[in-house]
């Protein structure tokens, strides 16, 4: 269970790191970032968790803040699966 955990808190991190890449080549890049290949790998790779996020989302909420949405759903399973890690190391700790 403890390394499921940990693999689960490494995808979710990739997924964070990938969002928070993709937000700072949208500031920098501006107008041009359709154009930038790293932009364009990044936003491949968050698709998912913007759909699944537009999916859970109210029907109020447009379009241009489902990524700040989508970093606070990230950013909140990251906090529960830290707890859950702790728990289990706490667990196993006390038992061995």
């Amino acid at each position: 269970m403890y390394q499921l955990v940990i693999i689960l808190k490494g995808l979710n991190e990739v997924a964070l790191m990938a969002l928070l890449g993709q937000g700072a080549l949208f500031i920098l890049a501006g107008s041009r970032r359709d154009s930038n290949i790293v932009y364009s790998m990044l936003k491949t790779v968050t698709a998912p968790i913007m759909k699944v996020t537009r999916f859970i989302a109210p029907r109020f909420i447009v379009d241009q803040h489902i990524g700040f949405l989508a970093l606070f759903f990230l950013l909140v399973i990251e906090a529960i699966l830290i707890v859950i890690k702790i728990r289990l190391y706490l667990a196993a700790a006390a038992g061995g």
